[in-house]
């Protein structure tokens, strides 16, 4: 949509959360002419880093807490993708007819160009920089942001007619939209995660299906056939619907038939051969339905198989994503800090044989753990809990396999590591958030490989 029917000058503007989106949309805001206030329940000491960049901009600033007159006295209020809708002062400003909105929302009414959108419940972060990569190597102009770190307003400047932006969309961010209108929406999967924040599963479910919801029928929709839950929302579509699946053929979209990766356009076109199943360079069975849902997006958008190919055999795992970080002692390291729910952590214990020590813990957000214990059974020597999750892992696991209560990731870096035997796997899959002891799930990420690459002697003391 262009934002020049969205005029902000002189406009009062109300952001809520002080987030890395927070923060680029009241930039943003200020920029284009709006009087913008920030509102956060942090401190002002929590806030230190971020407040003198809003002062010197004529930002005002709320700590400490939301002030209900602050929302009152508001054209318009943007909400950061962390903050709830049904947060108290949120509730009451829609009372009063309030328009509120997300940082996706804002930006979607400004971005240039076409929109291509990845949501799912894992997987979205590797489909997004690989689509990415694949758009950019073929010559298309391309932006990559949104929930895989930069800010979706941050790429507006940067966007024109031309320009494809490839976004990560996650349900916080979808929830709040209105007008989002990608030309091209991918669902990876739907399966149980944020329960904590969307009540059920259904809710959940229903806010990944908004990434559709103004599409139209010159419009494409992607969707995995084999999540049950995801093959669902086919009906709902009013764009044209592809399809991936590495369990049988589709009508129209990308398959795996005899070790290769398959894609037709319409069901009475032929099938085009993208590449083999062994030129993708990435672990894991999920992995190679993220290729699939990949390759139906960039041919989508105009790519020819053979850049499509090229680009994926020369693709990396993305950082915290069933990443390689060391093998000490014969013992291989693997840092997945994005598995932050139950079924990214089954995907990362399939990838392995067996032989695996296994990081489980943070902030629990309503998960079942008791449906990781076949796997656990199968490939799985011991677990070593960590954070506020780990009594609750604990309980719905106990007796499936040894459990360690260590508490802190350092304790269960060097446990499992003394525990491991050459040719055995310690990997950090939490199916947990990292919200207790970190700040995200990169910093988590990120102490775990320090941890690692830090460690030579693993001998554990009684006091560690």
């Amino acid at each position: 949509m262009d934002g020049k029917e969205f005029d902000l000058r002189g406009k009062k503007v109300l952001v809520v959360g002080l987030g890395k989106s927070g923060l680029a949309a009241a930039m943003f805001l200020r920029r284009r002419g709006a009087h913008v206030t920030v509102s956060d329940v942090r401190s002002a000491e929590a806030l230190a880093k971020d407040i003198p960049a809003l002062l010197d901009q004529g930002i005002n600033v709320e700590a400490g807490g939301h002030g209900l007159l602050t929302f009152r006295r508001q054209d318009l209020i943007v909400v950061s993708p962390g903050v709830p809708l049904d947060t108290p002062e949120l509730v009451q400003a829609r009372s009063f007819s309030l328009p509120i909105i997300g940082e996706l929302e804002l930006a979607a009414r400004f971005l240039k160009g076409k929109t291509l959108a990845i949501t799912g419940s894992n997987g979205k972060t590797t489909t997004t920089t690989l689509v990415g990569e694949i758009l950019k190597d073929s010559g298309l102009p391309t932006l990559v942001g949104g929930n895989i770190g930069v800010p979706v307003v941050a790429l507006i400047d940067e966007s024109t007619p031309d320009t494809w932006s490839v976004l990560e969309v996650s349900s916080f961010q979808l929830e709040s939209t209105q007008e989002f209108h990608p030309f091209i929406a991918v669902i990876l999967n739907i399966t149980p995660d944020h329960l904590d924040r969307h009540g059920t599963f259904e809710n959940y479910a229903l806010a990944k299906e908004r990434i559709f919801a103004r599409q139209t029928a010159q419009d494409f929709l992607v969707l995995n056939s084999d999540n049950s839950r995801t093959a669902e929302s086919a009906s709902r579509a009013p764009s044209q619907v592809y399809c991936f699946s590495i369990e049988g053929t589709v009508r129209q979209g990308a398959w795996v038939e005899n070790g290769t990766v398959l894609f037709r356009v319409s069901e009475s076109a032929p099938a085009e051969t993208i590449l083999p199943l062994a030129a993708i360079p990435l672990k894991g069975t999920h992995n190679v339905e993220n290729v699939l849902a990949a390759v139906c997006a960039a041919r989508l958008a105009g790519v020819p198989a053979a850049s499509i190919r090229a680009a994926v055999e020369r693709f990396h795992a993305v950082e915290h994503r069933l990443e390689y970080v060391a093998t000490i002692n014969g013992v291989e390291f693997y840092n997945d800090s994005k598995a932050t729910n139950v079924d990214a952590t089954m995907k990362a214990i399939t990838a392995f044989p067996g032989g695996i020590h296994l990081i489980l813990g943070g902030k629990d957000k309503n998960s079942d753990y008791s449906a990781l214990a076949p796997a656990l059974r199968q490939r799985v020597r011991a677990v070593y809990t960590i954070g506020s999750a780990a009594q609750k892992i604990e309980s719905q696991l106990r007796g499936v396999v040894p459990i360690h209560s260590c508490e802190t990731l350092a304790r269960a870096v060097q446990t499992a590591a003394s525990d491991a035997q050459s040719g055995e796997i310690v990997l950090l899959a939490p199916a947990c958030s990292s919200f207790d002891q970190f700040e995200n799930y990169e910093h988590r990420g990120r102490v775990f490989k320090e941890l690692v690459h830090d460690g030579r002697d693993w001998k554990v003391s009684q006091n560690a």
